[in-house]
């Protein structure tokens, strides 16, 4: 066993028995947790190098680490786990051999994201399969707009401004 999901008011504790778990209301889950609140995928716990690390699956009701809102986050023995409104104490021994992670970075999220104001855009793979139409590195990539001209001189080249390397 890889340590126990405690929940928070009472009730017997989960078991953490496979180092990769999948949480959601499924049957087919490795932690099924019946509440409607919950998604049929609702996140994923993992130990990396030592300690558990929880990412949620985009589910519609979150994920929350000691009360802040978050899309993954290392968990520390005794962090209290949100799962939508569902409340859990993490208990489990960490790897002494391990070093402990590197903090998340705070500014990679924003304050309404972080609030549970707005979703994290998930980005789509461009459309365009010509490789010289794209911009930008795997993180920021822009597809170009095709130039078409307007007839429209003063148009034509706001338009040339517009589309510059």
């Amino acid at each position: 066993m890889y340590g126990e999901l405690i929940p928070k008011g009472g009730g017997d504790p989960i078991p953490l028995l496979k180092q990769r778990l999948l949480i959601g209301r499924r049957l087919s889950c490795d932690i099924s947790l019946q509440f409607p609140n919950i998604s049929s995928q609702h996140c994923e716990m993992e130990i990396c190098n030592g300690y558990w690390r929880i990412q949620d699956l985009g589910s519609s009701n979150g994920i929350k680490v000691n009360g802040v809102r978050c899309d993954s986050k290392f968990l520390f023995p005794g962090d209290e786990v949100s799962i939508a409104k569902h409340k859990y104490e993490i208990s489990y021994e960490p790897d002494p051999n391990a070093l402990p992670p590197e903090e998340d970075d705070p500014f990679a999220t924003s304050l309404m994201e972080k609030a549970g104001l707005v979703r994290k855009k998930r980005k789509k793979r461009p459309e365009s399969s010509h490789v010289d139409d794209i911009i930008g590195d795997a993180s920021t990539t822009t597809i170009k707009p095709p130039l078409k001209p307007t007839g429209n001189k003063q148009e034509d080249e706001i338009l040339g401004w517009l589309t510059e390397d």
